[in-house]
Protein backbone atom coordinates (compact mmCIF):
# COMPACT_ATOMS: atom_id res chain seq x y z
CA UNK A 1 0.00 0.00 0.00
CA UNK A 2 1.39 3.41 -0.96
CA UNK A 3 1.07 6.60 1.06
CA UNK A 4 -0.62 9.50 -0.67
CA UNK A 5 -0.62 13.14 0.44
CA UNK A 6 -3.80 14.90 -0.59
CA UNK A 7 -4.72 17.61 1.93
CA UNK A 8 -7.94 18.50 0.09
CA UNK A 9 -10.57 15.81 0.61
CA UNK A 10 -12.31 14.31 -2.38
CA UNK A 11 -16.01 13.96 -1.66
CA UNK A 12 -18.10 11.33 -3.46
CA UNK A 13 -21.84 10.95 -2.97
CA UNK A 14 -23.86 7.90 -4.07
CA UNK A 15 -27.64 7.80 -4.35
CA UNK A 16 -30.06 5.14 -5.48
CA UNK A 17 -32.94 2.82 -4.71
CA UNK A 18 -32.89 -0.16 -2.38
CA UNK A 19 -31.82 -3.27 -4.26
CA UNK A 20 -29.43 -1.50 -6.63
CA UNK A 21 -26.28 -2.52 -4.76
CA UNK A 22 -25.28 0.85 -3.38
CA UNK A 23 -23.59 -0.59 -0.28
CA UNK A 24 -21.27 -2.83 -2.29
CA UNK A 25 -20.48 0.04 -4.65
CA UNK A 26 -19.52 2.17 -1.66
CA UNK A 27 -17.28 -0.65 -0.44
CA UNK A 28 -15.58 -0.89 -3.84
CA UNK A 29 -14.65 2.80 -3.91
CA UNK A 30 -13.51 2.72 -0.28
CA UNK A 31 -11.32 -0.30 -0.89
CA UNK A 32 -9.64 1.34 -3.89
CA UNK A 33 -8.98 4.52 -1.90
CA UNK A 34 -7.61 2.48 1.02
CA UNK A 35 -5.28 0.51 -1.24
CA UNK A 36 -4.00 3.76 -2.69
CA UNK A 37 -3.03 4.91 0.79
CA UNK A 38 -5.67 7.54 1.49
CA UNK A 39 -7.27 8.19 4.82
CA UNK A 40 -11.01 7.79 4.33
CA UNK A 41 -14.38 7.84 5.99
CA UNK A 42 -17.64 6.50 4.58
CA UNK A 43 -21.26 6.42 5.53
CA UNK A 44 -24.26 4.70 3.98
CA UNK A 45 -27.90 4.78 4.98
CA UNK A 46 -29.35 1.30 4.65
CA UNK A 47 -32.37 1.57 6.93
CA UNK A 48 -34.62 2.16 3.91
CA UNK A 49 -32.79 -0.32 1.71
CA UNK A 50 -35.80 -2.52 1.04
CA UNK A 51 -36.61 -2.58 -2.65
CA UNK A 52 -38.06 0.76 -3.66
CA UNK A 53 -36.66 2.64 -0.66
CA UNK A 54 -34.32 5.60 -0.94
CA UNK A 55 -30.66 4.83 -0.10
CA UNK A 56 -27.54 6.95 -0.15
CA UNK A 57 -23.92 6.92 0.89
CA UNK A 58 -20.94 9.23 1.13
CA UNK A 59 -17.19 8.72 0.85
CA UNK A 60 -14.49 11.23 1.74
CA UNK A 61 -10.81 10.52 1.21
CA UNK A 62 -7.60 12.50 1.38
CA UNK A 63 -4.73 13.11 3.80
CA UNK A 64 -6.67 13.41 7.06
CA UNK A 65 -10.43 12.84 7.11
CA UNK A 66 -12.44 13.48 10.27
CA UNK A 67 -16.03 12.92 9.15
CA UNK A 68 -17.82 10.97 6.41
CA UNK A 69 -20.52 13.59 6.02
CA UNK A 70 -20.44 15.88 2.99
CA UNK A 71 -21.72 19.41 3.69
CA UNK A 72 -24.21 20.81 1.15
CA UNK A 73 -22.39 22.26 -1.83
CA UNK A 74 -19.07 20.56 -1.01
CA UNK A 75 -19.38 17.30 -2.96
CA UNK A 76 -17.10 16.73 -5.93
CA UNK A 77 -18.93 13.79 -7.55
CA UNK A 78 -22.37 12.26 -7.38
CA UNK A 79 -22.96 8.75 -8.68
CA UNK A 80 -26.70 8.60 -9.28
CA UNK A 81 -27.86 5.04 -9.77
CA UNK A 82 -31.28 6.37 -10.77
CA UNK A 83 -32.36 9.76 -12.24
CA UNK A 84 -34.78 10.85 -9.51
CA UNK A 85 -32.21 10.06 -6.82
CA UNK A 86 -29.60 12.03 -8.75
CA UNK A 87 -31.97 14.98 -8.69
CA UNK A 88 -32.70 14.50 -5.00
CA UNK A 89 -29.05 14.69 -3.93
CA UNK A 90 -27.52 17.10 -6.46
CA UNK A 91 -27.68 19.94 -3.89
CA UNK A 92 -24.69 18.38 -2.11
CA UNK A 93 -22.44 18.80 -5.15
CA UNK A 94 -20.31 21.84 -5.94
CA UNK A 95 -21.43 23.98 -8.89
CA UNK A 96 -18.35 22.73 -10.80
CA UNK A 97 -18.79 19.12 -9.60
CA UNK A 98 -19.80 16.20 -11.79
CA UNK A 99 -23.00 14.17 -11.76
CA UNK A 100 -22.71 10.62 -13.14
CA UNK A 101 -26.28 9.55 -13.80
CA UNK A 102 -27.65 6.18 -14.80
CA UNK A 103 -30.67 7.00 -16.97
CA UNK A 104 -32.44 3.69 -16.26
CA UNK A 105 -35.50 4.64 -14.18
CA UNK A 106 -36.51 2.63 -11.12
CA UNK A 107 -39.63 4.24 -9.72
CA UNK A 108 -39.43 4.57 -5.92
CA UNK A 109 -42.25 3.44 -3.70
CA UNK A 110 -43.97 6.84 -3.51
CA UNK A 111 -44.09 7.08 -7.31
CA UNK A 112 -45.36 3.50 -7.63
CA UNK A 113 -48.11 4.30 -5.15
CA UNK A 114 -48.96 7.47 -7.12
CA UNK A 115 -48.19 9.65 -4.10
CA UNK A 116 -45.89 11.80 -6.21
CA UNK A 117 -45.15 12.08 -9.95
CA UNK A 118 -41.84 11.16 -11.55
CA UNK A 119 -40.10 14.56 -11.98
CA UNK A 120 -39.07 14.38 -15.63
CA UNK A 121 -39.01 18.15 -16.17
CA UNK A 122 -36.97 18.80 -13.04
CA UNK A 123 -34.41 16.19 -14.11
CA UNK A 124 -34.12 17.80 -17.54
CA UNK A 125 -33.62 21.22 -15.91
CA UNK A 126 -30.89 19.76 -13.68
CA UNK A 127 -29.11 18.36 -16.72
CA UNK A 128 -29.22 21.75 -18.40
CA UNK A 129 -27.52 23.59 -15.53
CA UNK A 130 -25.29 20.89 -14.03
CA UNK A 131 -22.24 19.13 -15.43
CA UNK A 132 -24.12 15.89 -15.94
CA UNK A 133 -22.75 12.78 -17.65
CA UNK A 134 -25.60 10.44 -18.39
CA UNK A 135 -25.74 6.91 -19.73
CA UNK A 136 -27.85 3.78 -19.53
CA UNK A 137 -25.35 1.98 -17.33
CA UNK A 138 -27.40 -1.23 -17.32
CA UNK A 139 -27.39 -1.44 -21.12
CA UNK A 140 -23.66 -0.72 -21.26
CA UNK A 141 -22.97 -3.34 -18.59
CA UNK A 142 -25.03 -5.90 -20.52
CA UNK A 143 -22.62 -5.40 -23.42
CA UNK A 144 -19.88 -6.44 -21.00
CA UNK A 145 -21.75 -9.58 -20.03
CA UNK A 146 -24.02 -8.72 -17.09
CA UNK A 147 -26.35 -5.79 -16.50
CA UNK A 148 -25.79 -6.15 -12.76
CA UNK A 149 -22.29 -4.72 -13.27
CA UNK A 150 -23.85 -1.32 -14.03
CA UNK A 151 -22.60 0.20 -10.79
CA UNK A 152 -19.04 -0.94 -11.45
CA UNK A 153 -19.29 0.66 -14.87
CA UNK A 154 -20.28 3.96 -13.22
CA UNK A 155 -17.33 3.59 -10.84
CA UNK A 156 -15.14 3.11 -13.91
CA UNK A 157 -16.41 6.46 -15.16
CA UNK A 158 -15.59 8.05 -11.82
CA UNK A 159 -12.10 6.56 -11.86
CA UNK A 160 -11.17 8.70 -14.87
CA UNK A 161 -11.19 11.83 -12.68
CA UNK A 162 -9.95 10.79 -9.25
CA UNK A 163 -6.32 10.08 -8.20
CA UNK A 164 -6.46 6.33 -7.66
CA UNK A 165 -4.26 4.06 -9.78
CA UNK A 166 -5.62 1.37 -12.09
CA UNK A 167 -3.71 -1.19 -10.03
CA UNK A 168 -5.63 -0.24 -6.90
CA UNK A 169 -8.95 -0.30 -8.74
CA UNK A 170 -8.37 -3.76 -10.15
CA UNK A 171 -7.27 -5.09 -6.77
CA UNK A 172 -10.35 -3.52 -5.17
CA UNK A 173 -12.61 -5.30 -7.66
CA UNK A 174 -10.93 -8.60 -6.81
CA UNK A 175 -11.34 -7.86 -3.10
CA UNK A 176 -15.00 -6.85 -3.40
CA UNK A 177 -16.54 -9.42 -5.73
CA UNK A 178 -16.54 -13.23 -5.66
CA UNK A 179 -14.33 -14.92 -8.23
CA UNK A 180 -17.16 -15.77 -10.63
CA UNK A 181 -18.11 -12.07 -10.94
CA UNK A 182 -14.65 -10.55 -11.20
CA UNK A 183 -14.12 -10.80 -14.96
CA UNK A 184 -17.37 -9.06 -15.89
CA UNK A 185 -16.79 -6.34 -13.31
CA UNK A 186 -13.28 -5.71 -14.63
CA UNK A 187 -14.75 -5.40 -18.13
CA UNK A 188 -17.50 -3.05 -16.94
CA UNK A 189 -15.00 -0.90 -15.05
CA UNK A 190 -12.78 -0.57 -18.13
CA UNK A 191 -15.79 0.28 -20.28
CA UNK A 192 -16.84 3.03 -17.87
CA UNK A 193 -13.34 4.49 -17.89
CA UNK A 194 -13.36 4.52 -21.69
CA UNK A 195 -16.72 6.29 -21.78
CA UNK A 196 -15.55 8.96 -19.34
CA UNK A 197 -12.43 9.61 -21.40
CA UNK A 198 -14.62 10.12 -24.47
CA UNK A 199 -16.68 12.77 -22.64
CA UNK A 200 -13.68 15.09 -22.29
Amino acid sequence: MTTVANPTPINVMLAGIGGQGLVMTTQLICQAAFLEGFDLKSNDVIGLSQRGGMVWGSIRFGDHIHSPNIPPGEGDYLIGLEPLETLRWQHLIKPQGRLLMNTRQVAPTRVQQEQEPYPVEAIEKMQAVRRTHQLDAVAEAMKCGNGKAANTLLVGCLSHWIPISEKSWHQAIDDTYPEKLREVNHKAWRRGRELAAAWE
